[in-house]
């Protein structure tokens, strides 16, 4: 994926430390997002039998923490990525927005 993105000139961090802040400091943290595509989309990577509730949930909070509108949830453990392996999720925000 990596590899595809940059063929494409599309920029993105791997691995990017998600922010917390509390009170208006920010805290130290182990959240890290897989990918972080031109600022605005977050994309979740994993390689399991059925997504679980928590991975859409870490998606969200992804979304929310670095204020994007979308994140993506691809499963690459499955016979089609296109059907049934990845989830598209909008954040609160960017709906409001777009009613």
């Amino acid at each position: 994926m990596k590899i595809e993105l940059t063929n494409r000139n599309i920029p993105f961090r791997t691995e990017m430390s998600v922010p917390i802040s509390y009170n208006g400091q920010i805290l130290e943290t182990i959240l890290r997002c897989d990918l972080y595509v031109a600022d605005c989309v977050v994309v979740e990577l994993k390689a399991v039998k059925a997504f679980e509730p928590i991975f859409e949930a870490q998606v969200l909070t992804y979304m929310r923490l670095l204020d994007s509108p979308k994140g993506i949830l691809i499963n690459f453990n499955c016979m089609s990525i296109f059907h049934g392996g990845q989830k598209t999720l909008v954040g609160d925000k960017y709906r409001i927005l777009t009613e």
